[in-house]
């Protein structure tokens, strides 16, 4: 009887593992254009609900690159700081933690002609909500201590009704169905 439990506990686990990476989506930044200047990136992002666990992928050609920055950097296109930065011609970034995430080309000039991209990661989230135009947001949490004004602001909600926290989590997910199963397994 111990062997059949331990049997549906690891079928459990592995379908749940499974869920949770297919949940997670791969974002092709600036969809067919790619990373490129002359790209709209704002509008590309708004109607867009980014997760952790999602992918940002960037297509570019030689003579770009993919640079990661704080929140002061990208306002300013201030190039040399990056925390991380990549210039193979293809790059995913995971999105890794909740929060702000700010990406600039390297390349001087090219993020003063839009080549910036400013992504919003919720913990996991199913709609957008974008902020009418000039709406302000929170200050920053990367030691800037300034408020900017954005055209459009991606805002974790659930279509649900019950909220992010339960709904949507891949995590509450894999843990009622691993309670289920401990449930029936302790019953028989």
């Amino acid at each position: 009887m111990a062997g059949m439990g331990a049997r549906i506990v690891g079928i459990v686990l592995v379908f749940g593992m499974v869920m949770m990476s297919s949940l997670a989506k791969d974002y092709t930044v600036g969809g067919s254009s790619g990373w490129a200047t002359g790209v709209d990136y704002t509008t590309w992002t708004s109607d867009k609900t980014f997760a952790v666990g999602d992918n940002l992928v960037f297509n570019y050609g030689s003579g770009h690159t993919v640079d990661e920055v704080s929140g002061t950097d990208y306002k300013s296109c201030t190039t040399g700081n990056s925390i991380t930065s990549d210039s193979s011609g293809a790059t995913t970034i995971p999105l890794k933690t909740a929060g702000t995430h700010y990406f600039i080309c390297g390349i001087v000039g090219h993020c003063g002609m839009g080549m910036k991209l400013s992504v919003t990661v919720g913990s996991g989230s199913t709609t957008t909500t974008p902020a009418a135009k000039g709406a302000t947001t929170p200050p920053s949490t990367d030691g800037s201590n300034t408020t900017e004004t954005t055209p459009a602001v991606t805002t974790p909600t659930s279509s649900t009704g019950l909220g992010t926290s339960l709904s949507s989590s891949p995590i509450m997910a894999l843990m009622t169905i691993a309670g289920v199963v401990l449930s029936v397994l302790v019953l028989s």
